[in-house]
């Protein structure tokens, strides 16, 4: 989940008229700062009326030019949890916004990167990601995109199997590789290369990123994959999310077994803008796509070392205090937190009394916020993440990182709690892309920030983030695993990540 702003405006207003040529019809976006931004593209059909709760299909043509120069609609999600401060939010949201380089033409054929965005799949959008500084700096293609979220985007209601006997859930998921194909045929119209697409996001985003390295309909239609803050191993199998999505058809007055589907159909849009709650972390609950499907067939940890995955390089990692951000949350909903013991309970039932003297309050002066932080951050993050890179790397390319300036800027909400929130989950995301909502970065932040576009951009371009006059950043060494620390000053190797996050207690529960 991302706690944001409103992104910066797309253009500083200084933006020009730019016409590109689709297969689907010309669209206008807008040219200026070094950068023509193209927003809401549609890339599918509106996913409504007998199309809800199916895989998503070409969108209608058009002949007259298109205007792409506003954001599109954000997907039906719950703004309770996740504000929209105003954005409008509709079923109608298949659509992608196209950064590139002013200048870019279907010659130039400039590597890609297909941002999914992050939110527990339950909120956000892609118009929160202004790719300027990646465009104009790293030389690149940005495309960012919507796909359907909550019960819209990932129900698996045994009434919802397709017609061809397909699985129920993964809609979004569906989307996520409609948006693919559509990047693979018309992405050389705006300098593009199809065959230089590196898939990227964050949380949610990361864990989209990982199911699609053995999702069968995702071979084929990206070169190399980054995946920021992914707890991958967090997804539901289906006999479990079915049973969570018939419990959620319920509530929502759709519990007649035969009339499910009809039912569910009928249903406002607004009645759906929560999910089903397949995994929960704490007070926190994700939704999402659900495994052992014929979309998805495993969990992509269960097979990350047997050969199954896409053979692509890999840049992963995670951020030093990943779950500070949602303990802070929690303060701010709740007017503070239960008993450090009632937090752990809640998290890791019987194993709280050993997660317990693990992590000792008195090794955290007393802060039952910054102990549980850590435990969740340890368990549930940093470990799981670092042991599928160290898998990953015994096949193909890795590069890891953690992301550990501690002094990054904060939205206001975070600020006022009482203890530091530290390098949290998704605080990183504010050195790659132009978002509101936070202090600017400050001059070290923003060197760090360009360090941190070169390598990423580099990795887009080139499969590995070999940039000359940056500290070298080798591939991992799955005998000897080293994670690049991305902080103020100069970026360094580290060799201690498992050891300070304990990492061997969290592989000996299993």
């Amino acid at each position: 989940m991302v706690l944001v702003g409103c992104a910066t405006d797309a253009l500083s207003g200084t933006g020009h008229p730019t016409v590109v040529r689709l297969a689907d019809g010309p669209v206008r976006g807008l040219a200026g700062d070094g950068v023509r931004v193209f927003q809401g593209i549609p890339y599918a059909a509106a996913p409504v009326g007998p199309l809800r709760w199916q895989p998503p299909i070409p969108p209608p043509r058009w002949k007259s030019v298109r205007d792409a120069t506003k954001p599109g609609l954000r997907c039906i999600q719950d703004i309770r949890v996740d504000p929209d401060f105003g954005r409008p939010t509709s079923e109608d949201c298949l659509n992608l916004t196209v950064w590139t380089p002013d200048g870019a033409t279907p010659k130039s054929r400039r590597a890609v990167m297909v941002w999914i965005h992050g939110g527990g799949f339950l909120n956000g959008s892609s118009d929160i990601y202004n790719s300027r500084w990646l465009a104009t700096q790293g030389d690149i293609v940005v495309v960012t995109i919507n796909y359907r979220l909550g019960a819209l985007g990932f129900l698996a209601h045994p009434a919802l199997t397709g017609p061809v006997g397909e699985d129920p859930g993964n809609y979004g998921l569906a989307d996520q590789q409609a948006a693919l194909r559509w990047v693979r045929d018309n992405i050389a119209a705006f300098g593009g290369d199809p065959g230089k697409v590196t898939i990227a996001g964050e949380s949610a985003g990361a864990m989209s990123v990982c199911d699609h390295l053995i999702a069968p309909e995702s071979t084929g239609l990206f070169r190399a994959a980054i995946m920021q803050s992914g707890p991958c191993q967090a997804q539901a199998a289906l006999p479990a999310a079915e049973r969570i999505s018939v419990d959620y058809a319920r509530r929502v007055g759709c519990a007649d077994m035969a009339a499910a589907a009809r039912c569910l159909r009928d249903l406002p849009a607004d009645r759906l803008e929560t999910g089903p709650p397949y995994v929960r972390i704490g007070a926190n609950v994700l939704t999402g796509p659900v495994t052992g499907t014929q979309r998805l067939p495993a969990a992509p940890p269960s097979v990350a070392g047997t050969g199954k995955t896409a053979r692509v390089p890999v840049l992963i990692g995670s951020t030093a205090d990943e779950f500070t951000l949602f303990v802070a949350m929690t303060y701010l909903r709740r007017g503070g937190l239960p008993v450090y013991r009632r937090l752990l309970d809640d998290t890791f039932g019987a194993e709280a009394p050993t997660v317990a003297a693990q992590y000792a309050l008195d090794r955290y002066d007393g802060s039952a916020a910054l102990a549980y932080s850590a435990a969740v951050t340890d368990g549930v993050f940093a470990c799981p993440i670092a042991a599928l890179a160290t898998t990953l790397a015994r096949r193909q390319p890795v590069y890891a990182y953690e992301f550990s300036d501690r002094t990054a800027p904060a939205p206001e909400p975070l600020r006022s709690v009482p203890f530091a929130v530290g390098a949290a989950h998704a605080l990183e995301l504010r050195y790659l892309f132009d978002m509101g909502g936070a202090p600017p970065l400050n001059r070290p932040q923003r060197a760090l920030a360009d360090r941190m576009i070169a390598y990423w951009s580099r990795f887009v371009s080139s499969g590995a983030p070999d940039v000359e006059g940056q500290p070298q950043w080798p591939a991992l060494n799955p005998d000897q695993p080293q994670q690049l620390s991305l902080q103020t000053g100069m970026p360094l190797l580290t060799g201690d990540f498992d050891t300070r996050h304990r990492c061997g207690f969290w592989s000996s529960r299993g």
